[in-house]
Order: C-alpha cells, then structure tokens, then sequence
C-alpha cells in the first residue's frame, strides 16, 4: 500500500471526494456501576449502530481511577482491548490469564458463550486506552470461545506511527482471525502532518480522535469524536493541524448486511436470543463457564427491559 505524506503545518488540504463524513459525538457512561470508572461510548448509537462488523467502542481516561469489572458473560461477538497507558488483568472461563498491556492487542472470541473479567493492576497509574466489540456473523456466532494475545509491529513514516492490530494497512497484516474482514489500527500523526492512507473501497471506515483534534478528509473532529465515512472511495485522509502529536483509531470493515440484538454483553438476533442468554448465565448454566483466580463475585445481569428488543444495524 502507498503512504503519501507531508509534513507542512500550512498545506493545503483537498477534499478527498469522498462521502459527507458523519460525526457522532460519544455519551459518558459508568462501566461496572455508578462508583466505577468513566467510559466515552462512541458506538452504537442511534444514528449508526455499527461500522463494517465494530458494534462497541468505549474510550476511557487519561484517568487515575482503577478497572474493576468482576466475571461477566458475552456472545455472539469479539472482544478487542486495545491500552494507551497502564495495564488490564485478564482472567475467562477457557482458562486465560493474561495482562493488556499498551500497544498489544487482546482479543476474546465469546463465540456461544465466554465469561471473563478486567481489572487494573495495582502498578497502575493512569489507565487510558478503548474496548472494542465486533459482532460475529450468523453462520459464526456459535463457534467455540477463543483468547488470542498479539504484538503488532511498530509502522513508521515521515510524519506518522502506526500499529495494525487488526487486518492490513500500509502494508502490515495482523494474523489475528476475524470472522469477517476487518480493519484496526492505531495512527500516531506528528504535529503539521498530513497523510494520504491507501484503503480498500469496499471498507467503510471510523476515525476516533483520543486527544487533540484532527482531520478527516475535509472535516475536523475533537477529542473523542468518531468521523464515519461510508464504502467507495480507495483513499483516505488525515491531518493534525496542531502542534502537539495525535493519536487515532483507525477502524473499518465491509457494511455488515446484518441485523442484531444487542443487551448488556449480548449480542443476538432477535429478542428472544437475549432472553435465552439471560436466562442460561443467570441460572449459572454451563455455557458460560467459569472464571478462577477473580477474588471477588461474579455480576449479575440487569432486569430486561420492558419492552421487546428489536434488531438495528
């Protein structure tokens, strides 16, 4: 792939011709209960519930506060924990223990069904970084739980730094298995530059800012905010207008093409498939397994909602 760059705090920035991009703003919401630490949930939304298969992004700190989120169950999806800063224990029901640690990639299949939970270690100080979700399609959604721990190479150019933790981009690939194609990296721009990414057209694609504020193609997003830009074009553009370095997630896939379901740790196909799951974790079915070594109770799951659930995407 070609990585065209320009380092010119004055360059002129040209439209890439692409679609309007849309600009959806994150709400704060508590992770683990109302004492617990803050999270900035980007995805979903009611204006787009997903991008290609990402279905859940929650970006977190710079913050002081400490993770504790005691053994919890998941379907139908991947889980991708991706730190900035600090450091995550890992413990799930197939038997990993494994830390989250900056600049490596963890990735949990929940498959028919996983348990795990997260909680910061005592060493650490700032805790910054994303969880990301990824909904597995209907012919994968039931396949075996998974754990898989990766360090991607460090890509660097004038003006740039990249991590690919998840498919392919100027020309790094992920080995990591995704049940459909994906993208997800980690882009560090230096203070004036502007790059031009090769991307494959076929890809919507999701820029979210940490800190500072950048530019997608003709639009500028703040810290925080996600730019979405739909399928057709085989470029796209960056650039920190600042003075200071920023930091984004790069993310894309194919649209979808699917509806589903998704409640607390969740992810189904329609109404009934959430009660199912509710039921069988509640009832400490075996489908969920069992998390050792957490030194503490596992969560329990919130009443459903009174109203019958129905399928976005």
């Amino acid at each position: 792939m070609r990585l065209f760059c320009v380092v010119d705090s004055n360059a002129n920035f040209a439209p890439s011709g692409a679609d309007v991009i849309q600009i959806l703003t994150p709400r704060e919401v508590p992770l683990g209960g109302p004492r617990a630490l803050k999270v900035r949930r980007t995805l979903p939304q009611r204006q787009r519930s997903l991008i290609g298969a990402w279905c859940f992004a929650d970006h977190y700190g710079p913050d002081t506060s400490s993770m504790d989120v005691p053994p919890h169950p998941h379907t139908g999806l991947q889980t991708v924990s991706w730190l900035f800063s600090g450091e995550i224990e890992h413990r799930d029901s197939v038997g990993s223990h494994a830390m989250v640690r900056p600049g490596e990639l963890n990735l949990m299949t929940a498959g028919y069904g996983i348990s795990h939970s997260e909680t910061s270690t005592p060493g650490t100080e700032i805790l910054h970084g994303m969880q990301l979700w990824v909904a597995l399609p209907a012919r994968s959604r039931f396949t075996a739980p998974t754990f898989e721990h990766y360090v991607p190479q460090t890509y660097t150019s004038q003006g740039l730094t990249a991590r690919v933790f998840l498919g392919s981009l100027l020309g790094e690939t992920s080995p990591v298995r995704t049940f459909t194609p994906l993208l997800g990296a980690e882009i560090v721009l230096d203070a004036g530059a502007h790059v031009t990414l090769e991307v494959d057209p076929t890809f919507e694609h999701g820029v979210i800012v940490d800190q500072g504020t950048a530019t997608m193609d003709d639009t500028t997003l703040g810290a925080a905010e996600l730019g979405y830009r739909e399928p057709g074009s085989s470029t796209l553009d960056l650039r920190n207008p600042g003075r200071e370095p920023v930091r984004l997630l790069l993310l894309g896939g194919p649209p979808f093409g699917e509806q589903i379901v998704m409640w607390w740790n969740f992810v189904g196909r329609s109404h009934e498939d959430v009660v199912e799951y509710r039921a069988a974790y509640e009832s400490g079915n075996e489908q969920f397994g069992t998390v050792e070594g957490y030194p503490g109770a596992r969560l329990h799951a919130p009443p459903l909602p009174n109203s019958r659930m129905q399928p976005r995407g």
